[in-house]
């Protein structure tokens, strides 16, 4: 037989009290403990705490603070790890500063990285070992704050790129963050600690909703307003592809695109210009088996006999700096075997060949040398009388004696490494800078460029400075990727202020909601509300009424079956089984 109307609405009615009250259902457990057993120990289970009442503070101070320190080591361990993959820009740099102090090379700069990935995924997952970690986040950065100071400017300049992804990601967790949060507040019975936690947790959210505000990136830019793209540099030829400073890397830079070829210029004992960065022959060349007693001499006290016998290619094989050496196929690895230093005029004669400007840096030889006073005068005779480069594609960079230079031949670009006031760059008939990527500000790039004076940035790698470059307006850059960076079409980050607008405020409009709907939810649960039932009302006086912390106390309701039998199943093993009480 079916079912009356009134035993069916009876029915629905203790359905949605056995919802509602499994909603209500309160557990006395410690989540810290819950959490940390999970995460650590794979033990997914609620652990009761004896005699738990509400308002009580779930954890013990050892607990917390421990829980807290393990927060502190997370985040200090995150901010190290996202800094040293920001500075990846300048690996080459600190391996090669750490060779020129120990003396061998070895590519640190990754072990680092590997060791602060290693370490955060540790302390992600496990507990143990937490000092260690702790210490190591605390170490690292403090000593490569001051010995590597300047890659906190990296740092900030990421912002301008992943700033508005880090408050969508910072938002996020807020808003997860926000269901403990709420859980905890309405537990709490002292208003003194519930203010303290709210008040901490909507200073932190409100901050964050507001960091855009602040938030300057010149890749946000109205649509048409966006300049070509920087020209580029080779950084000693194509040191990713050839062993740098030598024909073949030049050759690679050539065929990767770049309009441009930077290089270093020493001069030898008997007076050949020649290329060479370091200031001893050590790092890129075979010195200690050729001369093993003059490894660490200056490179300007060889004469060039002396510098040909040298192979400026086998430490490319050897130690491959960027890890692309097993790129080379067979041939190319005989040519990098057979590369020499070569000297400024080959140089020069390979830039004209291909039309390629050149830039170079050049060392004053030292005390003693037969040319440490005519350096200047013996490079430009090369330019003028050995080369068959035409001066106007040559950057004049070296700033002694420049007066004498425009003077002797003033179609040579004259550029300065110094960001001078336009007054004086004018002065001094600069036409161009050639400055560091921390100095890049797109302020000053078009304060330059009002007056005709372009600018350079090295050294520029990474294809998100290079992003930010091409958005700030600079003319060109000095890269060891230019095989990288040549096939970039568009910055990484480019967006519209009404784009950016509409992402960030969307965000926070969601995130809000989202916050507000799990605190009245949270308020619902712990205080109760008025239960409706079609046009009746059944006040029930909160979950405290009926349900008790005890875990003896807990209530479970028997599953009812709709259409078949009224069958009778515990959903709580072993505890006591209530059924409903139709209403009067």
């Amino acid at each position: 037989m079916g079912r009356s109307p009134v035993s069916l609405s009876r029915l629905k009615l203790g359905k949605l009290k056995v919802v509602r009250r499994q909603l209500l259902q309160r557990y006395e457990h410690q989540p810290f403990v819950s959490c940390l057993a999970g995460l650590y120990g794979c033990q997914w289970r609620r652990y009761q705490r004896a005699k738990a009442q509400p308002g009580e503070c779930c954890c013990s101070r050892l607990e917390c603070s421990c829980f807290a320190l393990l927060i502190v080591t997370f985040i200090l361990t995150l901010i190290f790890l996202y800094f040293w993959s920001e500075a990846q820009n300048d690996y080459n740099d600190f391996d090669w500063f750490n060779f020129g102090n120990l003396g061998f090379w070895f590519p640190w700069s990754v072990v680092l990285l590997v060791v602060a990935a290693a370490l955060f995924t540790y302390i992600a997952l496990l507990l143990i070992g937490i000092l260690v970690t702790l210490t190591f986040s605390i170490s690292a950065t403090a000593v490569l704050s001051d010995v590597w100071s300047k890659e906190w400017t990296t740092l900030l300049l990421s912002f301008q790129v992943t700033a508005p992804f880090l408050h969508v990601g910072g938002v996020s967790l807020m808003t997860l963050l926000s269901w403990p949060i709420a859980l905890h507040f309405f537990r709490m019975n002292k208003r003194v600690r519930q203010v303290a936690l709210l008040s901490l947790f909507l200073a932190v959210l409100f901050a964050l909703y507001l960091v855009p505000l602040g938030m300057y990136s010149p890749c946000i830019k109205e649509k048409g307003t966006l300049g070509p793209a920087p020209t580029l540099f080779g950084h000693r030829g194509a040191p990713m592809l050839a062993p740098e400073n030598t024909q073949m890397s030049f050759e690679k830079a050539v065929e990767s695109g770049g309009e441009g070829l930077e290089t270093d210029v020493t001069i030898s004992y008997d007076g050949v210009p020649f290329l060479m960065h370091d200031s001893t022959l050590r790092r890129t060349t075979n010195v200690h088996e050729v001369f093993p007693n003059r490894t660490d001499a200056p490179a300007a006290t060889f004469t060039w006999d002396e510098l040909e016998m040298l192979s400026a290619g086998s430490w490319f094989l050897q130690r491959d700096p960027f890890g692309t050496a097993s790129s080379l196929d067979a041939d190319e690895k005989v040519q990098v075997q057979n590369q020499t230093v070569p000297t400024l005029k080959e140089f020069l004669n390979l830039a004209a060949q291909h039309e390629r400007l050149v830039i170079f840096d050049l060392r004053r030889p030292p005390r003693g040398h037969p040319y440490r006073d005519t350096w200047i005068t013996r490079t430009l005779e090369v330019i003028h009388n050995e080369s068959s480069i035409n001066s106007s594609q040559v950057l004049w960079l070296p700033a002694d004696q420049r007066s004498l230079v425009q003077e002797l031949d003033p179609e040579l670009q004259q550029t300065s490494g110094d960001p001078a006031s336009v007054e004086e760059l004018q002065e001094k008939h600069i036409v161009r800078l050639n400055l560091h990527y921390s100095y890049m500000s797109q302020e000053q790039i078009r304060k330059y460029s009002s007056v005709n004076i372009s600018t350079n940035l090295y050294v520029i790698s990474q294809p998100w400075l290079y992003s930010l470059a091409w958005c700030a307006g600079v003319h060109s850059v000095t890269t060891n990727a230019l095989h990288v960076l040549k096939k970039l079409e568009r910055p990484l980050f480019l967006m519209t202020p009404d784009e950016y607008s509409l992402m960030w405020i969307l965000t926070d409009i969601v995130s809000a909601f989202l916050i507000t709907a799990i605190f009245i939810f949270h308020w619902w649960r712990e205080r109760g509300l008025p239960f409706w039932s079609g046009s009746r009302q059944v006040n029930e006086n909160g979950p405290y009424s009926k349900f008790r912390t005890e875990l003896s106390d807990v209530w479970s309701i028997s599953s009812i079956s709709v259409r078949g039998e009224i069958r009778s199943s515990p959903l709580t093993p072993n505890l006591p089984t209530i059924s409903e009480e139709p209403p009067i």
